[in-house]
C-alpha cells in the first residue's frame, strides 16, 4: 500500500522511534515521509521520500520552556515554512496519492488525511495522557498542567482511526480504539548488554542549564555528558566530568555500561534506560507536562526517581536510590518489538481494507 508518515521534528526521539517503523514499513510498501527540524536530515540517511516541511519548535531557557519566546519563535518559523508546506501538500496529491497515514504526532500529515478523508493510525507515547486513566494520588500537584497539557493532546490528532500508543507504565485504558505495546527500541539498543559500570550517563536537551557542572561536579562521582555543549568535536574533561561530542555509538556505549542515569523527562532515553535495566533520575523540562508524567511513573514503579530541580541533595538521595532501582528493574521484560510491529501491521490491514467506509464516515461528518 501507499503510506505517508508523518513525524514531528521538536526532539529526536519521535525520528529514532519512527526510522525503526519505517525500516519495517518500506520493506513491503510505498512509503513517503514529511518530517521537520534535525529529524529531517536523520531520516534522510535512511530512506529514500524525505520531504522537509516546517513545524513547532520550542525555546529554553536554563530547563524551562519560554512560553512567549516559543511563540515568537514559531510565528516567524510560520512566515517562511508555511508556504513550503502547502507546495509539499499538492505535490503529494499530485505524484504520490496516499491511501493510509501514519502520524508520529505530526500535524501535516493528519491534515492532509483529513483534507482526502484518509484513516490514520497514530504511533506515539504522548496519547497515553489522554486516552487512559491516571490516578488523582499519581498527579497530585499537577492537576492543572494534567488538563491543560490532556486538552492539547486530545486536539492533536482527534478522530484517528486508531492509536497504537508506545510505553514502558500500564495505567488503564479508557477510549477505545486505543492499543498500548511497549517501548519501540532501535537495533542497536537491542543489540548492546547491559554492564554494571560506575560513571553516570547524563543527558541534557537545553544547552543553557548552567547548574548543572557545579552539582555534578559535587556529587564526586564521574560523569559523561552529553547535549550541554553540542559545539564540541571530542572530549572535554574538567574534573569528574567529561563532555563528550554526540556519537550515536559512543552515547549507547555510555548507556549500557553506566551506574545510572541523569536526564530530563524524555521518553526516548527513559524508556532505552529502562530496558537495560539502568536507574534513571529524571528532571524534566518545566512546562512540559508530557515528562513530568514519564517521570511520575518511572518513580512509582520503582525504576527511578523524579524531581522538579536538580541539587546536590537530590543527587544524592537517587544515588542511595539506585540498588532498590537495580532490583525494581530486574522486573521489567520486553521481546524486543514484537509486539508493536505485529498492532501497526494488524491496524494498518484493518485501515486499508476500510478506508472505502472511512471516506464515506467523513463524508456523513461533513
Amino acid at each position: 500500500m501507499r503510506i505517508l508518515y508523518g513525524v514531528v521534528g521538536e526532539g529526536m526521539g519521535h525520528a529514532t522511534r519512527s526510522r525503526v517503523l519505517l525500516e519495517e514499513l518500506t520493506r513491503e510498501h510505498e512509503v513517503h515521509i514529511v518530517v521537520s527540524g534535525r529529524a529531517q536530515q536523520y531520516l534522510a540517511r535512511s530512506f529514500q521520500n524525505v520531504h522537509g516541511i516546517w513545524g513547532l519548535t520550542l525555546a529554553y531557557e536554563g530547563n524551562s520552556v519560554k512560553k512567549w519566546q516559543t511563540v515568537l519563535q514559531n510565528l516567524q518559523g510560520a512566515v517562511t515554512g508555511l508556504p513550503g508546506n502547502i507546495r509539499q501538500y499538492f505535490e503529494l496529491v499530485e505524484q504520490f496519492r496516499p491511501e493510509v497515514v501514519i502520524s508520529d504526532f505530526e500535524t501535516f500529515s493528519y491534515l492532509f488525511a483529513k483534507a482526502h478523508r484518509l484513516p490514520v493510525i497514530s504511533v506515539d507515547n504522548m496519547q497515553i495522557i489522554n486516552r487512559c486513566s491516571h490516578e488523582s494520588g499519581l498527579l497530585a500537584g499537577y492537576e492543572d498542567a494534567f488538563e491543560g497539557t490532556r486538552a492539547l493532546v486530545k486536539g492533536k490528532l482527534p478522530g484517528a482511526f486508531h492509536y497504537l500508543v508506545t510505553t514502558f507504565f500500564y495505567p488503564p485504558v479508557r477510549k477505545e480504539r486505543t492499543t498500548l505495546a511497549p517501548s519501540i527500541l532501535r537495533p542497536e539498543i537491542l543489540a548492546a548488554k547491559s554492564e554494571p559500570g560506575e560513571h553516570l550517563l547524563v543527558y541534557q536537551t537545553a544547552t543553557t542549564n548552567t547548574q548543572l557542572p557545579g552539582i555534578l561536579q559535587q556529587s564526586g562521582m564521574p560523569c559523561r555528558i552529553y547535549g550541554v555543549r553540542r559545539h564540541i568535536t571530542q572530549d572535554e574533561v574538567e574534573g569528574h566530568l567529561t563532555y563528550r561530542p554526540f556519537s550515536e555509538q559512543g552515547f549507547i556505549e555510555d548507556l549500557r555500561t553506566a551506574r545510572a542515569v541523569v536526564a530530563g523527562g524524555g521518553y526516548t532515553l527513559m524508556s532505552e534506560a529502562v530496558y537495560l535495566h539502568k536507574p534513571v533520575l529524571s528532571i524534566p523540562v518545566e512546562g512540559q507536562f508530557e515528562q513530568i508524567i514519564n517521570g511520575l511513573y518511572l518513580e512509582r514503579l520503582g525504576y527511578g526517581m523524579h524531581a522538579r530541580h536538580l541539587t546536590a541533595d537530590t543527587l544524592r538521595e537517587f544515588l542511595a536510590r539506585v540498588p532498590r532501582c537495580q532490583e525494581a528493574l530486574k522486573g521489567y521484560v520486553q521481546e524486543g518489538n514484537t509486539r508493536m510491529l505485529a498492532a501497526l501491521g494488524e491496524q494498518l490491514e484493518r485501515a486499508y481494507a476500510y478506508r472505502g467506509h472511512w471516506r464515506a464516515e467523513m463524508a456523513e461528518q461533513d
